[in-house]
């Protein structure tokens, strides 16, 4: 049996699906604060129109959005009906729409267009470009599009990380593991495991499996250029992460590109 048949997965991880209530205790949302005033900078300083409204592609939960609605008008697509509605409870002053970020068409452009880490969802160069194509066509001219992958192949470490927190009688700790199969250099695995304990102290152990791209930062850089972008790496300033450890990827649509 091959390794990627073993490692498929058709319906997705179950964070995002049967798990998805729990999700505010895996990341909660006054820990994205720090982050969303980054993305926010990033755009005011780089787009060359007033940034009005966006185009958050792979929302998750709305925790970005719960901070940028402040001065975007957000549009919140995720191709998960469960996070969706997790980010309506939390976000109901904003759009939301059912999507894949390889495929949707909005018939419409936004001047900051964003595709934070469930960017690392597309584990291959084929899938990569589409998303990337489908924010080049949701971007104004002069507007920017920021896409922030986990790693790339410069800066990926295997590794472990822990985290969780309490909530409304519940809680949650997870144990995550890193690694990179033998027979593959374009994607590696993020093994999950969840620790869940409910208002009656029971608790649950689970399993999930996510499977994550990982492509080289000149591969980025020409897939950016080669939708129609100019391209350019930015660091990722984030007082959890080091100068060097993380970066995040710009894309400037051309004021005048002969095709808006």
């Amino acid at each position: 049996m091959s390794f990627n048949h073993e490692i498929s997965s058709d319906q997705g991880p179950l964070l995002y699906r049967d798990l998805a209530d729990w999700y505010p205790l895996l990341t909660p949302v006054g820990d994205y604060a720090e982050e969303a005033a980054f993305y926010r900078h990033l755009f005011e300083t780089h787009c060359r129109r007033s940034p009005r409204t966006l185009l958050d592609l792979g929302s998750g939960g709305g925790h970005n959005a719960a901070y940028l609605k402040a001065t975007l008008a957000c549009t919140l697509v995720d191709l998960a009906p469960a996070m969706l509605s997790l980010s309506s409870r939390l976000n109901p002053d904003c759009e939301h729409v059912q999507g894949d970020m390889r495929s949707i068409r909005l018939g419409r452009v936004f001047d900051c267009v964003l595709l934070h880490d469930a960017v690392s969802y597309m584990a291959s160069r084929t899938d990569l470009a589409r998303a990337i194509a489908t924010a080049f066509e949701h971007t104004a001219p002069g507007g920017v599009a920021m896409f922030q992958p986990d790693f790339v192949s410069e800066t990926f470490a295997p590794g472990t990380e822990t985290g969780g927190s309490d909530g409304n009688g519940r809680a949650l700790r997870y144990l995550e593991w890193r690694w990179v199969p033998d027979s593959r250099t374009d994607m590696y695995v993020t093994d999950m495991a969840y620790l869940l304990r409910d208002v009656n102290g029971a608790v649950e152990v689970i399993h999930d499996r996510h499977l994550m791209g990982l492509f080289p930062r000149a591969v980025w850089l020409e897939l950016i250029s080669t939708a129609g972008f100019d391209s350019l790496v930015v660091p990722f300033e984030h007082s959890s992460y080091s100068d060097t450890g993380h970066e995040v990827f710009l894309g400037r649509r051309p004021v005048a590109d002969g095709r808006a």
